[in-house]
C-alpha cells in the first residue's frame, strides 16, 4: 500500500512539472502593447509552397512572426463563428490586393490570419468561403489566444521587423479596420514605409 501511494505521488508530482515546463502556456493580462513586442507565438510552417513562399519560409517545423521575411506583418486574429470577422472579411481581402498590387509594398507587408479555438478545418472552411489568399493558422487550443491577452474578435496587431531581426509592435486594437486604404496609410505611417517610391 505504502508502494502504491508512494508511486502515485512520483507520478502526479512529474505530471505537473510536465505540465509547467512543457506547456508554459499563461494567459497574458493584457493584448500585445504599442511600442513593445509580440509574446512568442509558434506556427506550424504551411505545406502549401504558395504560402511558403508567401512568407519567406522555407523547410519544416514551426517559425515565430518575425521570422518572416517582411518589414511589416499584419496579424489577424479572428474566429470563423465570429460574425463581425465574417463581416470584415472582404475588407481585409481588400487590404491584401491592395498591397499585393502595389510594386513598392508587395513583398514587404504581409498579412496573417490566426484562428482561435478554430480547428485546421474551420480555418480552412472559413478560407474557402471567403476567398482568403494569404495564410491562415488554426488556434484549436486557444493556446496563441491565451497569449494575446485572450482577445475579442477581430483583433488586428501590426508587427514591424528590423533588420537586425528585433520588431516592434506598432498597432494593437479590436474591432473592425473599417477602410483598408486609410488603415494601409496608417500602418505606414507608422512603420515608415512609403507607399509609392523607396
Amino acid at each position: 500500500m505504502k508502494k502504491l501511494s508512494l508511486f502515485l505521488i512520483v507520478f502526479f508530482v512529474g505530471f505537473a512539472f510536465f505540465f509547467a515546463f512543457d506547456h508554459p502556456v499563461c494567459s497574458a493580462k493584457e493584448p500585445p502593447a504599442e511600442g513593445g513586442t509580440l509574446p512568442v507565438i509558434k506556427l506550424q510552417v504551411p505545406k502549401s509552397p504558395e504560402a511558403r513562399n508567401y512568407l519567406g519560409l522555407e523547410g519544416e517545423g514551426t517559425f515565430t512572426i518575425p521570422k518572416i521575411k517582411a518589414k511589416v506583418v499584419i496579424v489577424e486574429i479572428f474566429s470563423m463563428y465570429c460574425p463581425y470577422c465574417q463581416k470584415e472579411a472582404p475588407t481585409v481581402n481588400e487590404l491584401y490586393n491592395a498591397i499585393e498590387t502595389n510594386p513598392n509594398l508587395k513583398g514587404r507587408l504581409k498579412i496573417i490570419g490566426i484562428g482561435a479555438g478554430n480547428t485546421p478545418m474551420e480555418v480552412d472552411v472559413f478560407r474557402k468561403k471567403f476567398q482568403i489568399a494569404f495564410p491562415l493558422f488554426p488556434d484549436a487550443d486557444y493556446s496563441i489566444h491565451k497569449v494575446c491577452g485572450e482577445v475579442r474578435t477581430p483583433y488586428f496587431i501590426g508587427v514591424k521587423i528590423n533588420e537586425n531581426g528585433s520588431h516592434e509592435v506598432i498597432y494593437s486594437k479590436l474591432g473592425s479596420i473599417e477602410d483598408a486604404n486609410k488603415f494601409l496609410d496608417l500602418i505606414l505611417q507608422r512603420s515608415g514605409i512609403k507607399k509609392e517610391g523607396s
